[in-house]
């Protein structure tokens, strides 16, 4: 069977990795281990409260606005600052014992293994990804997802964050293919789907809490398995 792609590029946080239920894992962990409760009602107010400025600060890192560093830490000082524990220090500390846990946790959405095991046979697959690169080797590793994935492209070493131009045209000659023959799998509109679109390289998006969108989407699923009538 002559199938039309023969490069599958997925995102790895909300798409294989299940980044909400390995942070939080980490964050109530963190959250213990801190005494945090002395400051904030409860693990759901601090939670709540991280999780606004979590967003905003990667949404301004994706455009240049904000450097690592910052987003890293401020992302943990402001929800503590809200509160009137106004201690740089120990965001500094907190944002590292994040970046070293997190990584170690290992829950993936559900039939990711199976999935990659049917498709690996078929395609030659690899992770596209805005993650820090320090915790994204380990979260494949890790998880055991690694050996499915010939290449990581991570932003921070190209030098953009998806959605620019520049990310999705450097991956595709990095695999001596065409954009004809690649196809994107993601969860998110703006950085997957969107840059795959304004790259000319077809799309899969993975909406997994079914988000309701206007975009031209190539493909769009709700869960991993249904790939596989699509690419076999």
């Amino acid at each position: 069977m002559e199938r039309k792609y023969k490069h599958l590029f997925f995102d790895l946080d909300h798409t294989l990795w299940d980044f909400e239920a390995n942070s939080e894992e980490t964050l109530i962990e963190l959250f213990d281990s801190f005494h945090l409760n002395k400051y904030f009602d409860d693990f759901n107010d601090f939670h709540a409260r991280y999780e606004t400025h979590n967003l905003y600060l990667w949404s301004q890192y994706r455009k240049g606005n904000v450097d690592k560093k910052t987003l890293n830490t401020q992302r943990f000082y402001l929800p503590f600052s809200e509160v009137g524990f106004d201690d740089i220090a120990i965001a500094q500390e907190f944002a590292k014992q994040y970046l070293a846990v997190s990584p170690t946790k290992t829950r993936l959405f559900p039939n990711t293994i199976e999935v990659l095991k049917k498709l690996q046979p078929h395609y030659q697959m690899h992770i596209i990804t805005n993650g820090f690169r320090e915790v994204q080797s380990k979260k494949l590793k890790n998880s055991g997802l690694a050996p499915f994935f010939k290449n990581i492209y991570i932003s921070e070493l190209i030098g953009v964050q998806k959605p620019h131009p520049y990310f999705f045209d450097y991956f595709i000659r990095s695999c001596n293919t065409s954009k004809k023959e690649a196809l994107v799998i993601g969860d998110s509109l703006e950085a997957d789907i969107e840059g795959a679109i304004k790259a000319g390289i077809d799309q899969v998006f993975f909406n997994s809490k079914q988000l309701q969108h206007e975009k031209n989407i190539t493909h769009e699923i709700s869960a991993l398995d249904q790939l596989l009538p699509l690419l076999l």
